[in-house]
């Protein structure tokens, strides 16, 4: 891969990886509900799990899931659902008044697994194979650029979410922005819904 292939890579990734979406929401939520220490398995999971999930596609696992259209429309359905819950968990996150929240950040194995259900992903995934990627050997690079940049990406949104405690304080204002992230989340899911 040449010197500019490669930093068209890196721009690509970055560009792609900071962006709003799924991963991104659900770690600025976590960071602002458990703080940024308590989410670290949570965004070592996306980035780590996207990584993982990019090599197994450039080795051959796109191919299958496009030859079983019936598999690709059963991971569609999976992600409406899993991201419905997800929202849900969200929305009702914030701890009643006087009381400490009971809830836990997102673990690294879920954060892992959920890059397979989770529609930003693949599109960031696919494109970037399909731009940047030849042969196996391309694939392995594709992620493993992808993981250090997604790492610093991923963080930054789960450490604005850290910033934001303060403000989020009252019990009132916590389940404000919880809704308003359960909602954007579902949102984000509005390209599966329209079918592209």
């Amino acid at each position: 891969m040449s010197h500019q292939i490669l930093l068209a890579l890196v721009a690509f990734a970055f560009a792609t990886s900071v962006t709003p979406g799924p991963n991104n929401l659900m770690l600025m939520a976590s960071g602002a509900n458990f703080g940024l220490r308590r989410s670290v398995p949570h965004l070592l999971g996306v980035a780590l799990g996207f990584g993982a999930m990019v090599a197994l596609l450039g080795l051959g696992v796109d191919r299958l899931i496009a030859e079983a259209p019936r598999l690709a429309l059963a991971l569609k359905a999976v992600s409406l659902v899993y991201v419905l819950w997800l929202a849900w968990k969200i929305a009702h996150a914030a701890a009643p008044e006087g009381q400490a929240g009971t809830g836990r950040p997102m673990g690294f194995l879920a954060a892992c697994a959920f890059q397979w259900v989770n529609p930003k992903a693949w599109m960031m995934g696919l494109g970037a194979l399909s731009a940047y990627s030849a042969g196996a050997g391309g694939a392995l690079v594709v992620a493993a650029v992808f993981t250090l940049v997604n790492l610093p990406s991923v963080a930054l949104w789960a450490a604005m979410g850290q910033g934001l405690r303060g403000l989020l304080q009252d019990a009132g204002r916590r389940r404000l922005f919880n809704r308003v992230m359960a909602v954007l989340l579902v949102a984000s899911m509005l390209p599966v819904l329209s079918g592209h």
